[in-house]
């Protein structure tokens, strides 16, 4: 007869196992452009990345929202999911529902993210854009001046580029 404590380590083994396989399948499903659009809030976030470089450009290349709000490293990527979840309780509770609404806390939440990204010197930017890939020649003189400057100086991306994928939000006035 086997013993019952086989059996019950084999039982918590395998409950493991299905735990974490619901847990990545759950964490995956949930980092696809479909499923961050799929909120009645998002439609104006949406509509305002269609019309930007990072979905329609000469290159062909198409950032999806995880490239940009989801870091691949899995602490930060978690960290990022639950973060979200904040926004996903937020629709629940109307706080975001209306375009009204979402306007008047679109400032904080883009702070959130700017914030993110500056903490982590762009990280997710540099997962397509990095300074020693560019081609400055290519660039107008302005453009050279300031990547060249801001890369001497330690600077990151969200520094400048605010605004690029998403309208830029008005300060509120209490802000300003």
């Amino acid at each position: 007869m086997i013993n019952k404590a086989i059996i019950s380590m084999g039982a918590v083994f395998i409950g493991g196992l299905i735990a974490a396989a619901a847990f990545t399948t759950t964490l995956e499903a949930t980092n696809t452009t479909e499923f961050c659009t799929s909120c009645h809030s998002m439609q104006w976030v949406t509509a305002e990345w269609q019309e930007s470089v990072h979905y329609s450009n000469i290159q062909g290349i198409r950032a999806q929202c995880h490239d940009c709000h989801v870091p691949k490293q899995f602490n930060l990527k978690l960290h990022a999911k639950l973060m979200a979840a904040k926004d996903v309780w937020h629709e629940i509770l109307g706080t975001i529902d209306s375009e009204e609404k979402f306007e008047a806390h679109r400032w904080a939440m883009a702070n959130k993210v700017w914030s993110r990204l500056d903490s982590s010197y762009s990280m997710t930017c540099e997962s397509c854009h990095q300074f020693q890939a560019m081609d400055l020649t290519e660039q107008d003189r302005t453009a050279k001046r300031k990547h060249e400057r801001a890369h001497a100086e330690g600077e990151n991306c969200i520094g400048c580029h605010t605004g690029v994928a998403h309208k830029k939000p008005k300060k509120p006035l209490a802000a300003r």
